[in-house]
């Protein structure tokens, strides 16, 4: 990164992508656990799967892995390193 605005706009990029992925996030964990979450009216026990309700095992359990993975992605491909000392002698714009 040669020049301070550089720098910032990498900033700003990679913070719209972690908002972009806690937004995403929250709509899969909401969607997920109120979806497939059954009807009030329900009175018989949900089907289970590996011993959890469906509701559960996607918002709780798949979803953490997925984005964790997808942050890991995230940080790997769309991060860039760079120094945060500033120096003195180069321009700022």
């Amino acid at each position: 990164m040669k020049t301070l605005s550089d720098r910032y706009r990498q900033a700003h990029k990679e913070a719209k992508w972690a908002l972009g992925l806690a937004l995403a996030y929250f709509l899969w964990w909401y969607g997920s656990a109120y979806m497939f979450a059954p009807s009030p009216a329900q009175t018989a026990l949900p089907e289970l799967y590996w011993g959890l309700p469906l509701w559960f095992l996607l918002a709780c359990i798949v979803g953490p892995v997925i984005f964790t993975l997808l942050c890991a992605l995230m940080v790997k491909y769309l991060y860039q390193e760079m120094p945060l000392t500033v120096d003195e002698d180069t321009p700022d714009a």
